[in-house]
């Protein structure tokens, strides 16, 4: 008999809370840190990484330290989640600026602890309002990608900063000018190069010499940063301090937005490089006419417990939910771990079929999000999977407007490409609200190009569109289109219980991999009785509707065996995600946790420890 999910997450609140209630805010200065933003220890000075933090007063969890006390600098300070969200990616967008910031986009999920209710922002970047469907077409053939991305012509309109405004405006209780401060300050006084940063400046190395004005930035004196130096962007530090002084119309009405739409337009390349550029056809029209979304979360029932997230035009919320749903029949908790592997491993299989047929921007696509998310629907897909045998892909996709046990709705496409990088981090404050919110500039790095004199990379987030059919005979959703925007895989969710009151809230970076990454942090989480930080940190696998699933290491080896005996094939991938979450415990202290090890580790602190 399945054991109670109620009762299991009181004992995963017991057990979590055993894990480590001292790794909470490190003593120091405004922060709550031992240095980088206004700590005692001096500008540049590292704040300690922890993976786990339990306490009170509020909480929040990111890849980053710094960005995670400037959260907590915040909440202690009067704030409220998202007040704290906005700050934390505000200092991302300092020490994580190839994965977010300013000249990307994202999806914002709050929970309103007063209305225990769940409300979400579409801040995603749009194509210029000059753009079709043959975007990424030359001469009636798709440009190669790598020529793409590196371009004026990936760079879509920006969603950051509209949705930190909308976000504040409806929610807050702090003023942009105020929670912009920490992140001014930590651009302007410097933060610890890690080894992360270093490895991701060298990958992007040669790209960035491409553009003088990134490569001045990031390699400074002409070299990759040295780990344990102090990295200093005054350009962002002074276009943080303009948004603060003129508000969010310096980037959609102003000099932010010119510059932003010079540099898109006619990207400044080193002549000496020999790489072409190609300008995009970015206006100031389509500046002054992006507008974030205010929309319904989706929503499904899972153990009784209520799931939100995403809709469209991100695909998380939809496939993660139909995922759940198809997984719903079975008793995840007794199985073993080889049948819960290949249970997930099919379900999301099944689930990116059926994305790929129907989800893009839903003001031009048709997007059946209620029939994705129907119970009916999950059901009549589930019945695809068997115990002792695995689904070809590309799996055909079934038809949710019609479902038919086993049946299929039309011809069977590959899932089109997504890049890999984002970011994610979770807040929670004193008075029960929460965020978990996704944000991007694509792939890491972005476009690579800088805008002169403001210290931000542009987004290639055009690039998340498909640049041709994957069949010509088959609608593909995500072609591109003027103002449209790209379809997502950004998933951050929030789970509640009966009452409507939080359990959990997490979400992750990593491309299509967020959607499998959620689905297996949840069901870790919800179903296989794993503390958070647990679930957070298990190896993990990826199905996209491919031949192969990706699988980070960690496996057993009789596990990986038993799986390859019912036909499953693996790709080896050294790192799949980078998980930030809170969870409520029942004695009213927040639980917050990010990764141990990927991306270095992640930061979780409180405002105030348990003792």
């Amino acid at each position: 008999m399945r054991r109670p999910v109620a009762r299991k997450l009181a004992v995963l609140a017991v057990s979590a809370a055993v894990v480590s209630v001292g790794a909470a805010v490190p003593p120091g200065g405004p922060s709550g840190g031992t240095g980088g933003p206004g700590g005692p220890g001096g500008p540049g000075s590292p704040v300690p990484k922890t993976p786990v933090a339990v306490g009170y007063g509020g909480a929040v969890s990111s890849v980053d330290p710094d960005a995670t006390a400037a959260g907590i600098e915040i909440l202690r300070r009067g704030g409220n989640a998202v007040d704290a969200a906005v700050a934390t990616a505000a200092a991302l967008g300092v020490t994580e600026p190839y994965s977010a910031g300013i000249g990307g986009g994202g999806y914002f999920v709050y929970y309103d602890a007063r209305s225990r209710t769940v409300h979400t922002i579409d801040g995603r970047e749009t194509a210029p309002l000059t753009a079709d469907s043959g975007l990424f077409l030359e001469n009636g053939k798709p440009i190669p990608f790598a020529e793409a991305v590196s371009s004026g012509l990936s760079v879509g309109t920006p969603g950051t900063p509209a949705t930190w405004q909308r976000a504040l405006d409806k929610w807050g209780r702090s003023r942009l000018g105020t929670v912009l401060k920490p992140a001014e300050r930590l651009a302007r006084e410097g933060f610890t190069v890690d080894e992360t940063f270093r490895t991701q400046t060298a990958a992007n190395e040669t790209r960035f010499r491409y553009f003088p004005d990134t490569a001045e930035l990031f390699l400074p004196g002409g070299r990759l940063p040295e780990v344990g130096s102090t990295f200093k962007n005054p350009d962002l530090a002074r276009t943080y301090a303009e948004l603060r002084r003129k508000g969010v119309d310096a980037l959609y009405r102003g000099d932010i937005g010119r510059d932003i739409v010079n540099t898109v337009n006619k990207p400044p390349v080193d002549p000496a490089s020999g790489w072409n550029a190609r300008p995009g056809d970015l206006s100031r029209k389509d500046l002054a006419a992006y507008r974030t979304k205010l929309q319904r979360p989706t929503k499904i029932s899972y153990r009784g417990l209520g799931v939100y997230s995403m809709a469209p035009s991100s695909s998380g919320g939809t496939t993660v939910g139909e995922a759940l749903n198809i997984l719903e029949r079975t008793d995840l908790s007794r199985a073993s771990e080889v049948r819960y592997l290949h249970r997930f491993i099919e379900a999301s299989r099944i689930a990116f079929a059926d994305r790929g047929r129907w989800v893009g921007d839903p003001a031009f696509e048709d997007v059946p999000t209620e029939e994705l998310l129907s119970q009916r629907f999950a059901d009549s897909r589930e019945c695809l999977i068997k115990d002792d045998a695995v689904l070809s892909s590309p799996l055909a996709p079934g038809d949710p407007r019609s479902p038919r046990p086993c049946g299929t709705g039309g011809k069977a496409v590959p899932t089109t490409y997504e890049g890999q990088s984002t970011t994610h981090l979770t807040t929670a404050d004193r008075w029960g609200n929460v965020v978990s919110y996704t944000l991007t500039i694509e792939q890491t790095g972005g476009s690579g190009i800088t805008v002169p004199n403001r210290g931000f990379l542009l987004n290639n987030e055009l690039t998340d569109f498909s640049f041709a059919p994957a069949d010509p005979a088959v609608h593909d959703p995500n072609l591109p289109g003027p103002g449209k925007r790209p379809r997502s895989s950004m998933s951050p969710t929030i789970v509640l219980d009966r009452h409507d009151k939080p359990v959990v809230a997490l979400g992750s970076p990593g491309g299509s991999t967020i959607i499998t990454t959620v689905l297996q942090t949840l069901t870790g989480f919800l179903d296989r009785g794993l503390p958070l930080v647990e679930a957070i940190a298990a190896p993990r696998a990826s199905q996209r509707n491919a031949a192969q699933t990706d699988l980070e290491p960690g496996f057993g080896d009789d596990v990986i065996r038993q799986l390859e005996a019912k036909g499953h094939s693996f790709r080896a991938n050294p790192e799949i995600g980078a998980v930030t979450g809170v969870q409520r415990l029942p004695d009213g202290k927040w639980l917050t946790a990010a990764e141990k090890v990927r991306r270095g580790g992640g930061s979780a602190m409180v405002v105030r420890p348990a003792r």
